[in-house]
């Protein structure tokens, strides 16, 4: 069994989006504009036909995935493999404390996948465990699987199903809140790989 289309979904906004603050790990909680981004995203999503959602287990990404599933019947499925990239002591604090704290550093972690924050892991790291998820589903199941997830994982995990070099991967944008990816497949190749057909899309209100 294979799948045939893979759509990568980012929470919607939390309070520490809103604020400029730096999640990783922690759980934080959706604003009401978050909400608002979850339900106004369903009707367009739900024309995917995903048979299965799988959701990070932190909150916001459980609440966004949970708004669809509730209005569509479709499974819910949690797995912390999803979990944004763990920042380690940049969580709670904005770029600015950051940069002033550890000079030069964001910049390293911007331009270099392999670099981690001090005490948290990089986004081949990241990609790696998200990859993992997504070849177990590719195993068990066929048609379309949707994962809701976090910014930072969905660019990680986009540049590693599509083989990109490391150099590469930071030249990919962040995705929005509530914004998605999407990845299919042709059904008549005999190695099925992985092809980039939306990306960072969403709908704005």
């Amino acid at each position: 069994m294979a799948l045939s289309r893979l759509v990568l979904w980012r929470h919607g906004e939390t309070d520490y989006n809103a604020s400029g603050r730096m999640q990783g790990h922690l759980d934080s909680a959706l604003t009401e504009t978050g909400w608002n981004q979850a339900r106004f995203a369903v009707p367009v999503l739900a024309k995917f036909a995903p048979e299965l959602v799988v959701a990070s287990d932190l909150r916001r990404a459980t609440d966004t995935a949970t708004v669809f599933t509730s209005a569509t019947g479709v499974p819910l499925r949690i797995d912390d493999r999803l979990r944004e990239t763990n920042l380690g002591k940049w969580q709670g604090r904005t770029a600015s404390e950051i940069e002033e704290e550890w000079p030069g550093v964001m910049h390293s972690w911007q331009h270099d996948p392999q670099w981690a924050p001090p005490g948290g892991e990089s986004r081949v790291d990241v990609a790696a465990r998200a990859a993992r998820v997504v070849a177990e589903l590719d195993r068990d199941l066929h048609g379309t699987v949707m994962l809701c997830a976090h910014g930072g994982l969905i660019v990680a995990l986009t540049a590693r199903l599509l083989g990109l070099p490391l150099p590469v991967w930071p030249q990919l944008a962040g995705i929005g809140n509530c914004h998605w990816t999407v990845f299919t497949r042709r059904p008549t190749d005999d190695t099925p790989t992985w092809r980039l057909s939306t990306y960072n899309a969403g709908i704005t209100g």
